[in-house]
C-alpha cells in the first residue's frame, strides 16, 4: 500500500473539503499563497457518479493538476456497492487517497443515510469503508482510505463512535470537533478531538483535528497539545488565502495584489466551469480578497451586483479611477 499519511512530516496541514468552494481553480489559488500539505476535492456523490447520467455532470469536479498532489478524492453516499465502484474510479484518475464524508450535517444529505447520518448506522458505517478499502486495492496496490467525521450525532459519543470506525480500519480519521446537531453554533470540544487521538494512536491510524483553527500556529499547538498528526482547515482561509505560509502576513498585503489575486481565481473559474456552474458562487469569494483597505466595503458591494466575469472586471476599473482620484479619504479598513 501507498500510504501517503504515514509520509507526512507532523504536524501536517490540510485544506478542507468544501461544497462550491475547494475546486481545483481556489486550489491554485491556494497553491500560489501557501500550499498545504495535502488537498481534498469538493466532497462527491457516490451514487451520482455512479449513474450514467450523474458522472458526466460530476467528473468535473474530480479534476485535478499534478501540481495539487497529495490530493484526496471525497465521497457521500449510503450505498457500499457504489463507494467501491468510486474507489476504483479514483484509482483509475490518479489520486492518492479517498476519503468517505461521515460528517456533512446538510438535512439533504443526512436523511439519506448519507455524510452525520452515517453516525447512527455504524454497521453500514463500517461496510461503507471495507468496500471501499476493497475498491482501492483493485489495481494490485491499495490507496489509502480515510473518513472524515464529528463526534455524534445528537449527543457527544466520540469515543464509542470513533470504536466502531477502527474496527474498520481506515488509514486516517479527521475529526471535527461537533456534533450533527452542533452544526457550527458552539465551539469546537479539542477535548473530545484528544481522546479519539488516543484510541487511534493505539490502532496505529493518522489522527486529524479540525473545528476553529484561525492560524497556523494555532494549529500547531493544538496539534501538540492532543497528540494530533495533523490538522484540517476550513473556514479560515476565507479571511486569509495566506493561512497555509506561516512567513506571510496578509494584512501587509496591498490592494494590488488582492485585486490580483481575484482576477486570476475568476480567470480559473471561468476557464474550469464556463457556464456550467453559476456566477454567483465566486461571490462567497470576494471578501476574501476585497477586504482591509480603503473602499473595500464600496468596492465589494458593487461586485455583488455582477453577473457575470465582465462585469467584475467593469467594476474592478471603476473602483481604479475612483481610487486615482481620491475619492476615498475616510482611512477607513472595513
Amino acid at each position: 500500500m501507498n500510504n501517503f499519511w504515514q509520509k507526512l512530516n507532523r504536524p501536517f496541514f490540510i485544506l478542507a473539503p468544501m461544497a462550491d468552494v475547494t475546486d481545483s481553480a481556489f486550489r491554485q489559488i491556494i497553491l500560489s499563497c501557501g500550499k498545504p500539505d495535502i488537498f481534498y476535492t469538493e466532497f462527491v456523490s457516490a451514487d451520482g457518479l455512479c449513474s450514467e447520467k450523474g458522472k458526466l455532470k460530476l467528473v468535473p469536479h474530480l479534476a485535478f493538476k499534478k501540481n495539487e498532489k497529495p490530493i484526496v478524492a471525497q465521497f457521500f453516499g449510503a450505498n457500499p456497492e457504489n463507494f467501491y465502484k468510486c474507489a476504483q474510479l479514483a484509482v483509475e484518475f490518479g489520486f492518492d487517497g479517498i476519503d468517505v464524508n461521515m460528517g456533512c450535517p446538510a438535512g439533504k444529505i443526512v436523511k439519506h443515510d448519507s455524510g452525520a447520518g452515517l453516525i447512527l448506522n455504524p454497521e453500514l458505517a463500517k461496510e461503507i469503508v471495507r468496500e471501499t478499502k476493497r475498491g482501492a486495492a483493485s489495481a494490485g496496490w491499495r490507496m489509502p482510505v480515510s473518513v472524515k467525521t464529528r463526534i455524534g450525532y445528537n449527543k457527544i459519543i466520540t469515543e464509542e463512535w470513533i470504536s466502531h470506525l477502527i474496527e474498520a480500519k481506515p488509514d486516517a480519521i479527521i475529526i471535527h470537533g461537533r456534533t450533527m446537531k452542533e452544526m457550527s453554533k458552539v465551539p469546537a470540544h479539542w477535548d473530545e478531538i484528544g481522546k479519539a487521538a488516543v484510541l487511534c494512536r493505539k490502532a496505529g491510524i493518522s489522527i486529524i483535528g479540525n473545528g476553529d483553527i484561525a492560524t497556523y500556529e494555532e494549529g500547531v499547538k493544538k496539534a501538540e497539545q492532543y497528540g494530533l498528526d495533523g490538522i484540517m482547515v476550513g473556514r479560515a482561509i476565507f479571511s486569509n488565502p495566506w493561512f497555509f505560509d506561516p512567513t506571510i502576513d496578509p494584512a501587509a498585503k496591498t490592494p494590488k495584489e488582492r485585486i490580483e489575486l481575484l482576477k486570476k481565481h475568476l480567470g480559473l473559474f471561468t476557464e474550469l466551469w464556463g457556464k456550467d456552474k453559476h456566477f454567483d458562487v465566486m461571490k462567497k469569494f470576494f471578501k476574501t480578497y476585497i477586504s482591509g483597505f480603503d473602499g473595500a466595503k464600496e468596492l465589494r458591494t458593487e461586485l455583488m451586483k455582477t453577473r457575470n466575469e465582465q462585469g467584475v472586471m467593469e467594476a474592478l476599473r471603476k473602483h481604479a479611477i475612483i481610487e486615482l482620484n481620491g475619492i476615498y479619504q475616510d482611512n477607513q479598513r472595513p
